[in-house]
């Protein structure tokens, strides 16, 4: 899905708010569709990549979102929260929808989704002055297996809130649930992380040179 703005709209629509995009949207302006797809399709890609580990399901993921936009922008009730949490709550549906009905065949943490995770929060990382490259790499690579391994409602709240940087009251928007929820999932999820990379830190360390 790729758009065109003109040169003598970009700069004006660029200026306006979600909200104000989508009132144009619904008036039939396409310039206005294509300025909301560009500022917010990135990170629907990520939000998707990141709860799938497939670049195949996020794309798709993608597409769907900003086609159900296209038709229902109607729908949305800016009273109802952020265009970009109604976009997430969008996107974590039709994500969970694709690996219900197509797990078994999904390749997950490709070389694409790792070069995505170079962005991975540092706190779920541990660093060290020596760490070679391909030391940081594999560790990298460990995190997202362990993301990915973790209950969905826990992948959830990692993806949201330290991936995208999202309060907890903003996740639990997109979620449907209450702040106190998305806070001990974090907390709970972290917990898993820790426990997790910990053994394999324990064992790697364990391994005869």
């Amino acid at each position: 899905m790729r758009f065109v703005l003109k040169n003598g709209s970009m700069a004006a629509l660029a200026n306006l708010r979600d909200d104000e995009l989508l009132r144009l949207l619904t008036a039939g302006d396409e310039q206005a569709f294509a300025t909301l797809y560009e500022r917010r399709q990135g990170a629907v890609y990520r939000f998707a990549l990141q709860m799938s580990g497939s670049p195949a399901v996020a794309e798709e993921v993608t597409q769907e979102v900003f086609m159900i936009l296209l038709r229902e922008a109607k729908t949305y009730d800016p009273r109802r929260g952020p265009l970009a949490s109604y976009l997430y709550g969008m996107a974590r549906r039709l994500v969970w929808r694709h690996l219900e009905r197509n797990r078994p065949h999904l390749p997950l943490v490709t070389g694409e989704a790792e070069a995505e995770d170079r962005a991975l929060p540092e706190q779920l990382i541990s660093r060290s002055e020596t760490q070679s490259d391909l030391e940081r790499d594999e560790v990298i690579h460990a995190v997202r297996r362990a993301i990915l391994a973790l209950p969905s409602g826990y992948r959830e709240a990692v993806v949201l809130c330290e991936f995208h940087e999202l309060s907890y009251a903003e996740a639990a928007q997109v979620l449907g649930c209450a702040v106190g929820t998305v806070r001990s999932r974090l907390h709970r999820a972290r917990a898993l992380l820790a426990e997790r990379l910990g053994a394999r830190n324990s064992s790697s360390a364990g391994c005869p040179a």
